[in-house]
């Protein structure tokens, strides 16, 4: 039977829907790599970093998330991107948005998420688990451990002590700061109106200690003031003095000038 001829167009039209057709399921196969699609070619993962510590980090603190290449257990990872997070002194979680260019990632090779925490290059916190960035074991919300500063290898002014002078300010009628520090270095406290956590450390002839964290709390201008003085010094410090005879524990700037004077509690 004689078929009656296509209308004028019809395979110009068939071919220009066969390759749409074929950048669609282009397209497709990109998406399954893993991400939300972005602009100009690029792909986000997103996601939040958290630590279970009900505490806010110090100012300064950044968190850091990378996509990292992981195939070879005997190598190290290889950072396909990384974003940096600014903690403004807030406490966790913290969102995230990671961008990375497909075209560095290859089907056959292992992706892992990772997560850690720092001031001034020094490390706070860090994830401790695999954390697979695609395929159905991916995960994106990161869990970080606090990282544990080595043990004091000097003697410290160890045992509670109660703040009676703040650089030369004295303090405030029934608002203690104060710190107990324990042998192991660990150190717990309060500074007026919050509860504190860190660790002295000695260094050669450097007594310090490492960055503070903090509950978050707000309380009457005064009292936080007083707070603010109280853990600017001991970030401050560099040396301390015990005077075993008046019971008291002076900690020192770099020049060896009394920060805070206090008192055996």
């Amino acid at each position: 039977m004689h078929q009656p001829a296509p209308p004028a167009g019809f395979a110009t039209r068939r071919r220009l829907l066969a390759a749409i057709s074929v950048l669609s399921l282009s397209a497709a196969g990109c998406a399954g790599v893993g991400g939300a699609a972005s602009g100009s070619g690029g792909r986000t993962l997103s996601g939040n970093v958290m630590y279970r510590e009900r505490i806010a980090l110090p100012p300064g603190a950044v968190v850091r998330v990378a996509l990292a290449d992981v195939s070879l257990a005997d190598a190290p990872a290889r950072i396909v991107a990384q974003t940096d997070i600014p903690t403004d002194g807030r406490s966790s979680p913290f969102a995230y948005t990671l961008r990375y260019d497909p075209a560095r990632i290859d089907p056959r090779m292992r992706y892992a998420l990772q997560a850690r925490i720092e001031l001034d290059g020094r490390l706070l916190f860090t994830n401790t688990t695999h954390h697979a960035a695609f395929g159905p074991d991916a995960s994106t919300d990161i869990l970080v451990q606090q990282v544990s500063a080595p043990a004091a290898t000097a003697a410290l002014p160890v045992g509670a002590w109660l703040a009676e002078d703040i650089r030369g300010k004295g303090v405030l009628d029934r608002v203690q700061s104060r710190l107990e520090i324990a042998a192991d270095g660990s150190v717990s406290g309060h500074g007026g109106c919050n509860g504190i956590h860190t660790r002295a450390q000695i260094d050669g002839d450097t007594f310090s200690f490492l960055p503070i964290a903090s509950t978050f709390m707000a309380c009457a201008p005064a009292v936080m003031r007083q707070e603010t003085d109280f853990i600017q010094a001991l970030q401050d410090t560099r040396g301390f003095r015990v005077d075993d005879a008046q019971r008291k524990l002076y900690l020192l700037d770099a020049g060896g000038n009394a920060l805070v004077r206090l008192a055996a509690d």
